[in-house]
């Protein structure tokens, strides 16, 4: 790992991370470990919007996001009574999203499948209000054209930038996501940065 890598952490692109409910997640969850159905939809529909479009991001397309998405949940579900507050939640529901689109990636490739790249329908960077509409037509270009870049991605590199950019989740959570290291964290970032510069160099 060198120090250029250690320091290049957040020149490309980061945006405001999403809040964080992650005590109204899990007490939801401890809930619904109890038994509580009422309480599992409750937390289904608080965070199937997030999960939804990490699963797009690390599939590279809308296609089979939303089955894998409900795998998640159904997986939850059926491991809840083993579940323990440990973590935060979303790191428990990222590692089930990203071994189910691992897999689901492994299985097109062996199919020698095409990847369907994210379409207007797959969630997007939020647009600014009260801007022009050049301007907002070229933010949606640029957001359009990150999502591409990222779709080619290879896959343990899609899926650390999904998870820092997106979810802005620090180091330790997405190395326990990847099950690897913090240094190759770093290292797939500075990559996938690295990879992204290329790709959007008529943007930068």
């Amino acid at each position: 790992m060198t120090s250029e890598e250690i320091h290049a952490d957040d020149e490309f692109g980061d945006i405001a991370s999403p809040a964080d409910d992650n005590a109204r997640f899990v007490a939801l969850m401890l809930r619904a470990k109890a038994g509580d159905e009422a309480a599992f939809r409750e937390l289904v529909e608080a965070t199937e919007d997030r999960v939804y479009g990490t699963i797009v991001r690390m599939i590279g397309g809308v296609e089979g996001a939303e089955d894998i998405a409900q795998q998640v949940y159904l997986r939850m579900w059926k491991a809840r009574e083993r579940y323990e507050p440990s973590a935060k939640l979303f790191t428990w529901i990222h590692s089930i999203a990203y071994r189910l689109a691992l897999n689901e990636r492994r299985s097109r490739s062996r199919r020698s499948a095409v990847f369907v790249e994210p379409t207007p329908d797959a969630p997007a960077l939020e647009q600014p209000v009260n801007e022009p509409p050049s301007a907002l037509a070229a933010a949606a270009e640029l957001s359009q054209a990150i999502e591409r870049a990222l779709a080619e991605l290879p896959e343990d590199q899609r899926a650390a930038m999904t998870l820092r950019r997106y979810e802005e989740m620090p180091y330790e959570e997405i190395a326990r996501v990847l099950q690897t290291t913090v240094p190759a964290v770093k290292s797939l970032l500075f990559r996938a940065r690295r990879e992204l510069k290329e790709k959007l160099h008529a943007w930068m």
